[in-house]
């Protein structure tokens, strides 16, 4: 494959946004898998969640913050929210206009479980996600044989945004979500919500073996690495990566996450765009 991002340097840092703490599970596997990346984030914590706003709304923030990574010099975009893939993916691809690649989170998970052995899969995510059908087209277009389910769940995002991680709030939520009618004859389980990788092991104690769980953010990660890898965009620098997080409104909770990811030593700036 020939490089179509020249005018690009290695050394500029990767930009990832998500409405909140759930993009960290994104950022974490990517510094896990390429350590000596640098990376900017940016938790739009003021509005979350996004899966109850509308898509015009959704769109104006992912325009926004799309411009404030590109303005920070990002050599790509990686739109760590289902919500914001689902309604504002043509939106950022149209703002970036081709000058740095841009991932999201569901295109990425439907390649790689759409030619896997299993005829039902299920998706849990938030309303706006649900809504858009996304993950059911893209998963069909590549394999129309395989039956998609797709449920919201749209208490989790604000159980988890609270803290409620392994915790009988959360155990009674995914208990009754994953109990659905809709979800009754699943082989593989999508977590449709970079959320909901933090309560990934209350989700596999739900099931036992009897459904497997994608882990979502490991195949996002791996994704970008390719992208950046064909394009020679891979930091080869040998210290470690630095990281910057801005949040449109400081919270203790992401607070707390991102220290547990990333080390007491980070630093939250406030940002309003």
């Amino acid at each position: 494959m020939k490089p179509k991002f020249t005018h690009l340097s290695a050394s500029q840092p990767i930009g990832i946004f998500d409405s909140g703490v759930g993009g960290l599970t994104v950022a974490k596997e990517i510094k896990r898998l390429m350590p000596h990346e640098d990376f900017i984030y940016f938790g739009d914590t003021v509005h979350l969640p996004y899966g109850e706003k509308s898509r015009e709304a959704i769109v104006g923030y992912a325009e926004k913050i799309t411009q404030f990574l590109l303005d920070n010099n990002c050599k790509a975009v990686v739109i760590a929210c289902n919500s914001a893939t689902a309604n504002a993916l043509q939106e950022v691809k149209e703002l970036v206009a081709g000058r740095v690649p841009v991932i999201d989170v569901i295109n990425p998970v439907a390649e790689k479980v759409a030619f896997e052995i299993h005829q039902n899969i299920g998706v849990i995510a938030t309303k706006a996600t649900v809504n858009s059908g996304l993950y059911r087209k893209s998963i069909r277009k590549l394999n129309k044989f395989i039956n998609v389910s797709e449920l919201a769940t749209p208490l989790l995002v604000p159980a988890i945004e609270e803290g409620f991680i392994n915790h009988p709030i959360t155990h009674a939520i995914i208990y009754n979500y994953l109990s659905d009618r809709k979800l009754k004859d699943i082989e593989t389980l999508i977590l449709g919500c970079t959320h909901y990788p933090l309560v990934i092991d209350e989700i596999k104690k739900y099931y036992g073996s009897r459904v497997r769980v994608i882990d979502s953010p490991k195949i996002v990660a791996s994704y970008l690495r390719d992208i950046l890898s064909k394009n020679n965009l891979l930091n080869i620098q040998i210290s470690e990566g630095t990281t910057q997080f801005y949040l449109s409104d400081l919270t203790k909770n992401f607070e707390k996450i991102s220290k547990k990811f990333f080390g007491n030593k980070i630093s939250l700036e406030h940002k309003v765009l």
